[in-house]
């Protein structure tokens, strides 16, 4: 993950949307559903070294993409309403306490996701490259998560969410 230095503004502004997730107390209901590696703690998911075989991506995969980067730009806009981030968020119901405090956020009004690439791990999954964009400018370029298909709908995995929040520095039980 690069971080851009300009300033050091929109890391700041980032990290202080970033930790208001861990005020919230229900933030400890945060599960990734396994996503911990061997020693408990959380990991991202790096890129595949090699580019999964075709049978690792969706019927459509060129609608699968379109999906993604839909529900990501959503769930990452300041102005999208908790209840639709809630159903764009893997088991977002759970998280919905922690998504309304992250909404009321000032810094978190400033803050938005592009989606830069997107690549398949099988079927119902996907490694996803975004940038983490504060007032438009880019904050963290290259960002990485990964977005599930869960009930026929592509959403940003609680994996990610949790991976931002870890970047306030705090450890954040379940995530």
């Amino acid at each position: 993950m690069v971080v851009d230095r300009r300033g050091g503004r929109p890391r700041l502004a980032v990290l202080g949307a970033v930790a208001v997730l861990v005020l919230a107390p229900a933030l400890a209901s945060c599960s990734d559903d396994g996503g911990t590696n061997s020693s408990g703690t959380s990991s991202s998911s790096p890129p595949p070294a090699s580019p999964p075989p075709a049978s690792a991506a969706p019927a459509d995969p060129v609608a699968a993409k379109a999906e993604i980067t839909r529900n990501w730009t959503a769930f990452f806009d300041p102005k999208t309403p908790v209840a639709e981030k809630v159903r764009l968020l893997e088991n977002g119901e759970q998280l919905r306490p922690v998504l309304g405090a992250f909404a009321a956020d000032k810094n978190a009004a400033m803050t938005s996701a592009k989606v830069t690439g997107i690549e398949f791990t099988s079927a119902t999954g996907a490694n996803v490259t975004y940038d983490l964009l504060v007032g438009g400018t880019p904050a963290l370029t290259g960002s990485q998560g990964t977005s599930i298909l869960q009930n026929d709908t592509w959403k940003v995995s609680v994996k990610t969410l949790c991976g931002l929040v870890e970047l306030s520095g705090v450890t954040v039980p379940g995530c």
